[in-house]
């Protein structure tokens, strides 16, 4: 069943090949920046990544004798998320499973592009989680072991700002630099592909929230503590790139709201009484799936709906 929202309705010139086109150059920066941060593995890595969703696609497609959608540039920017969140440490074989389980499992069983009900490249990631935990979370380069900003704070670490906004730590290989993924969430903005409400009302909700958490418990609040927080981890590229999935994010105004809301409060529960120091991914996760009651709550009603029903009420009370 589908809703017809309120009029009017505009119509556009974009095209899906286009606004992936615009995503997948917003994520250059970024992953320009692991490629020089973490060297060649990363290079390697992003390149399998999207080389085996944009294969996965086309097979699948092939062997169901569907269309071939390849060249709507989906399933590259698929794969460039997927590599934003592996590693530099993950195996080859790592990103080739997170995309068959994301395009296939996540995004083409369901019939595709517009009919996923969570994100591909975040069911990908969460996939290797559950799966391979220990190289998921093994961020060693060079047989030095590091440990990422939202471990260190939670070991009660200080952490150098300038260094967290530039991407001099370790971490995922799209998540280092807060500097590069601005870039790119500045490029979409400026060319009105997303919307700033998700994105804004995510970041600012989980780190309102991680303040009050910390205030209850009775732990030191800072500024540096709460910038920190929101500069690691994958909580900037997870607002500005996978948060704000047309298909998996409400149209609607206020679904927006509630929606980066309840991201904002599953991130910072996540983040502060979780046992791992990170939790965008699944945060994102759960919202998908509340996405479609979130909606049926905001839609817009046409103009004389809400006269109409009262006035059935009435009489159905009358009788």
């Amino acid at each position: 069943m589908y809703n017809v929202s309120v009029s009017p309705h505009v119509r556009d010139k974009s095209s899906t090949r286009k606004i992936m086109l615009d995503v997948a150059i917003a994520l250059l920066p970024t992953l320009a920046f692991g490629v020089y941060h973490f060297g060649l593995n990363a290079l390697m890595l992003i390149l399998v990544s999207i080389v085996s969703c944009v294969a996965f696609e086309a097979l699948f497609e092939l062997i169901t004798k569907r269309p071939i959608t390849v060249f709507d540039f989906s399933a590259v920017v698929t794969g460039m998320i997927i590599a934003v969140n592996l590693p530099s440490t993950a195996a080859w074989w790592m990103p080739v499973l997170g995309s068959a389980f994301g395009i296939v499992a996540a995004k083409m069983l369901f019939g595709g592009l517009g009919q996923n009900f969570m994100n591909p490249a975040l069911a990908g990631r969460c996939f290797l989680m559950i799966s391979f935990t220990q190289r998921m979370t093994n961020f060693a380069v060079d047989a030095t072991s590091s440990a990422t900003p939202l471990a260190q704070m939670r070991a009660g670490e200080s952490l150098d700002l300038l260094q967290l906004f530039i991407g001099n730590h370790s971490g995922c290989i799209g998540e280092v630099s807060s500097a590069a993924i601005l870039i790119g969430a500045a490029y979409l903005l400026i060319k009105k592909i997303i919307s700033p409400v998700i994105p804004c009302i995510y970041i600012l909700s989980t780190v309102a929230i991680i303040a009050i958490i910390r205030l209850i418990s009775g732990d030191e609040v800072t500024v540096t503590y709460l910038v920190a927080q929101m500069l690691s981890g994958g909580l900037l590229v997870g607002a500005f790139f996978m948060a704000t999935d047309y298909v998996t994010s409400p149209i609607t105004f206020k679904g927006k709201i509630i929606f980066a809301l309840i991201l904002g409060l599953l991130t910072a529960l996540f983040r502060t009484l979780g046992s791992t120091a990170e939790g965008v991914s699944y945060a994102i996760i759960i919202g998908n799936l509340l996405v479609p009651i979130i909606e049926k709550k905001t839609i817009s009603l046409p103009f004389g709906c809400e006269r109409v029903k009262k006035i059935k009420a009435a009489k159905e009370e009358s009788k």
